[in-house]
């Protein structure tokens, strides 16, 4: 097994990109923390600038398990402050690697000996008060900078080597969804479809973050069961089903593209329009994207295209008001808002992975939703889930 797939090369060079933010930020030390904690979303910072991922529970009650740090230093090799005490040294991109117990300690430890000084920290959107108060009162010399969004900017532009990552993770998720769809149709229950789509996710290296179903009744809810995502329950005939697979597919890379479709029986007129309808939407938008479009004109074409179906408001578009968001290793920036927010006037660049994601409801017919997701070309939008749209 090769224990890293991307090369050394390829961490060098964004440790040569996080360098130059940190120039902009007038910073010469940054203390980089991540959890993972059993799980992948706050995972991202570590694995994308030393393929580390630890995978101690976070449930214990002594030390802060979960919870690993990188510092970073003009002119140094990342020094890697893992929370596992024995890290496998052929996945980890630093040669510069401590075990440790309380990763908290040691960190403050290591930057006590830097002196007075301003040190960016990058994560203090979950590191837990109790932690922080511990590293803030283990180093009064110094100044604490939040620069939270430092690497997620450096990482919005895919490389080609995590552009081929993406390629993967969407053939994994795109066969995982088209079997969990036909399973739907099919009659099984909504667990059974759930396992058929799991299995193909876990055979070709993904993991389920989430795995959403709801049918008949429970369309207004992502999911029927919101414990398991899923229920034991089988779709009747004519019933529409909605399905979402979510998760890191590929080396951590997170797609999560959805379908709605009809069990058991051909849909009705009604149904039919509903989701061609919304399929329409998320289609119009996706051929739409280019470098160079902002955030508002995508929003722009969503809002045509809903306001020409003339349903109601669904509640998951209330839960969630956008069109889509950026991927990566996890979900990031843009946030395409149907309320037109903060990033309204983002500019989509080449190489950037967006998805674009609908959710349609009609009165006496039911609720719908699809997502797709894609990679910013200087061509267009090029395709990562390839499960149909419409069955």
């Amino acid at each position: 097994m090769t224990a890293r797939y991307f090369p050394l090369e390829e961490y060098s060079q964004r440790w040569c990109r996080v360098a130059q933010a940190m120039d902009v930020q007038s910073l010469d030390v940054v203390v980089v923390w991540s959890r993972s904690a059993g799980t992948y979303d706050r995972c991202a910072e570590l694995l994308y600038l030393a393929n580390y991922y630890g995978n101690q529970p976070g449930q214990g009650r002594r030390g802060p398990q979960g919870f690993a740090a990188l510092i970073l230093r003009r002119g140094e090799s990342p020094e890697l402050f893992a929370d596992v005490h024995d890290p496998r040294p052929e996945f980890i991109a630093t040669d510069r690697i401590r075990a440790c117990g309380n990763t908290f300690e040691a960190v403050a430890q290591v930057v006590r000996t830097l002196g007075r000084r301003r040190i960016g920290l990058v994560g203090s959107d979950m590191i837990p008060m109790k932690y922080w108060a511990l590293l803030e009162s283990q180093t009064p010399d110094t100044q604490w900078i939040i620069v939270d969004e430092l690497i997620r900017e450096v990482r919005l532009v895919k490389s080609t080597r995590e552009l081929n990552a993406f390629r993967q993770a969407g053939e994994v998720v795109s066969g995982a969804l088209t079997e969990l769809m036909k399973s739907l149709i099919s009659g099984q229950t909504e667990a059974e479809a759930a396992g058929n789509a799991a299995r193909l996710v876990l055979r070709g290296g993904g993991h389920v973050h989430m795995l959403a179903i709801s049918h008949g009744p429970y369309l207004n809810h992502l999911a029927s069961d919101p414990l398991a995502g899923f229920s034991q329950e089988r779709p009747s005939p004519g019933d529409l089903a909605r399905a979402w697979i979510t998760g890191p597919m590929f080396q951590g890379y997170w797609l999560g593209p959805g379908r709605t479709v009809v069990c058991g029986s051909p849909p009705t007129s009604a149904q039919r329009a509903l989701l061609e309808a919304n399929a329409e939407a998320v289609d119009a938008m996706v051929a739409a994207i280019r470098p160079g479009i902002t955030v508002r004109e995508l929003v722009a074409i969503g809002d045509r295209h809903t306001e020409a179906f003339g349903g109601e408001t669904s509640q998951l578009a209330r839960q969630w008001p956008l069109y889509g968001h950026g991927n990566g290793l996890f979900f990031e920036a843009p946030t395409i808002s149907i309320r037109v927010g903060n990033d309204a006037d983002f500019v989509l660049r080449e190489n950037m992975v967006i998805s674009i994601e609908v959710f349609f409801s009609k009165a006496g017919v039911g609720d719908a939703g699809f997502e797709n997701n894609v990679i910013v070309t200087g061509n267009g939008a090029e395709l990562l889930s390839r499960t149909p749209m419409l069955f």
